[in-house]
């Protein structure tokens, strides 16, 4: 149907430096996520703030890392979670996706951290994995859990500017990472064990309906994290393939940026650099963020506004 993608290969940015090494640690995240592998870090959420630096977590070690322009590492907090998701609000805050906690948000100045969004309707959450917010101050985050095709029961979430919290997704194998459209009418959802991206239409009244398959995916494990670029074109972080798929605005196949590194997990990007143009992408199995440039810039996402 479409002209074979163009391979990039993406470049080592920078690792996780050795004094922040847990190598060997036996932990109970692991041993249910990943088979009970021996790991240093698993990093995930990577998101930039207005000066540059980038910041990501760690979630079976609870730590949130900043890392400057130049590739310097600093730990700005670790806490009794497992932090999944990151974003960083135009006011400054840190809002986390606690797998373990729920929503939570964090002072990245002080490294002061509590609970933002712990329940719905009395109901505590299964387990909350990414989020993003749009130009209104609306945030969208995905309640993944252990869900997939033997649950299918994952859902997504919306908390209004004005603290109104409704479900807008149900019976989701999954969910995962999110990103908006740039007319901001789309919000596209990673079903990773579907091994899909959803597009679901979001209404002016607020309201979703006649959620589709976007991009259907093969191999590896799924889709995990994404990024907007400028013309509405989306790159998709496909975990457990080693490499990031770039379609098109219509959904056609770009791009395959392909890790350098061996490691498999690709889970998560964002884009950020001179013009926007580099995607920095998460590859959790090395702890490595690598960088790849594309021709197209990014969308500039409200929280570095």
């Amino acid at each position: 149907m479409y002209p074979p993608a163009q391979v990039i290969e993406a470049e080592v940015f920078t690792r996780v430096p050795e004094k922040f090494d847990r190598s060997g640690t036996s932990i109970e995240w692991a041993e249910v996520n990943l088979h009970g592998m021996k790991i240093s870090s698993f990093l995930e959420g990577p998101s930039f703030d207005r000066e540059g630096n980038l910041y990501v977590v760690d979630i079976p070690f609870g730590r949130v890392f900043k890392i400057t322009p130049a590739g310097e590492w600093s730990l700005v907090v670790e806490y009794d979670g497992w932090p999944n998701g990151l974003k960083i609000h135009k006011n400054g805050m840190i809002y986390i996706a606690d797998q373990k906690n729920g929503i939570m948000r964090l002072d990245p100045g002080s490294g002061h951290i509590e609970p933002f969004i712990s329940h719905y309707h009395i109901e505590g959450f299964r387990g909350c994995n990414d989020m993003i917010f749009a130009s209104n101050g609306d945030l969208y985050f995905t309640d993944q859990g252990q869900t997939g095709l033997q649950d299918p029961s994952g859902r997504v979430y919306r908390r209004r500017a004005n603290g109104q919290l409704s479900k807008i997704v149900d019976f989701a194998p999954s969910p995962n990472g999110l990103a908006l459209n740039p007319s901001e009418q789309i919000l596209y959802l990673c079903v990773t064990r579907a091994n899909a991206v959803w597009r679901v239409p979001l209404l002016a009244d607020g309201n979703v309906t006649k959620v589709g398959t976007y991009v259907q995916l093969s191999g590896g494990v799924g889709p995990d994290g994404m990024a907007v670029m400028q013309d509405g074109g989306i790159a998709v972080a496909h975990v457990g393939a080693g490499q990031v798929c770039v379609f098109g605005r219509l959904g056609e196949p770009l791009f395959r940026i392909l890790s350098p590194t061996g490691g498999l997990y690709t889970t998560n990007l964002a884009f950020g650099g001179p013009e926007n143009k580099h995607l920095y992408i998460i590859e959790s199995q090395t702890g490595s963020i690598l960088r790849a440039e594309l021709p197209v810039a990014g969308l500039k996402l409200y929280s570095h506004q």
